[in-house]
């Protein structure tokens, strides 16, 4: 069941149009009329098979303007690393010593994890506990880095990851009801363009089926992509 808010929200949008980008983010505005400052999301249908190693799609992208939506960062280092990472604002930082808390309790208090090459060996003990959860830190979203601070400033500022889920889906957010339009349309136009880079040589066609944008709680709102 729908509520009477999103029903009398879903009356302004023409289900059977695709809008641009810029239609797009007026109206996803015009929908949202919850009390808090909304998320704006993209949902993503591509046209890999999910089932296919060599049409994973997982990448990363530095939002000029944010997510408006500030993450909880890990960094697993040692020695003047850890210093870099404490300095560039890593919200926790730690050694073997936190890796074997987290064995212990399995608790994850943290949305993005990072850490030094020679860190990985340690990670191993609970990689099963963060892969769970996709936390674990690989290369293809430059997680495992010995630039620590760059890696550490970019998510902060914005920087977001991507991939596919098993039903060939991704979903991220693009910044806030808030946002001006002009900082919405380049945030989604950088993802866009990031996405479209990841498209996998095996795969024939355009790599994108459809995408509907949206505020959080509000109606789809279908995309010309």
């Amino acid at each position: 069941m729908r509520s009477k808010r999103y029903t009398e929200q879903s009356i302004k949008i023409d289900k059977n149009k695709l809008y641009s980008a810029e239609e797009a983010i007026k109206l996803v505005k015009e929908t949202s009329n919850i009390k808090f400052d909304a998320s704006i999301e993209v949902h993503v249908r591509l046209r890999i098979d999910p089932k296919k190693g060599d049409q994973q799609i997982r990448g990363t992208v530095v939002l000029p303007h944010g997510s408006g939506k500030s993450k909880k960062i890990v960094v697993f280092a040692t020695g003047e690393k850890a210093k870099e990472a404490q300095e560039a604002g890593a919200d926790i930082v730690g050694d073997e010593e936190l890796i074997e808390q987290i064995k212990k309790t399995g608790k994850c208090d943290f949305e993005i994890a990072v850490a030094t090459p020679d860190m990985m060996k340690p990670l191993t003990v609970i990689a099963r506990i963060l892969g769970t959860k996709g936390l674990m830190p690989i290369p293809k979203n430059e997680t495992i880095t010995v630039d620590i601070k760059k890696t550490v400033t970019e998510l902060k500022k914005g920087k977001i990851a991507f991939r596919n889920d098993d039903t060939a889906n991704l979903h991220v957010i693009i910044g806030k009801v808030s946002f001006d339009d002009t900082k919405l349309l380049e945030n989604f136009n950088v993802f866009k363009e990031s996405l479209e880079k990841c498209k996998p040589e095996s795969l024939k066609g355009k790599l994108i089926h459809n995408a509907v944008m949206n505020a959080t709680m509000g109606p789809g709102i279908k995309l010309q992509m």
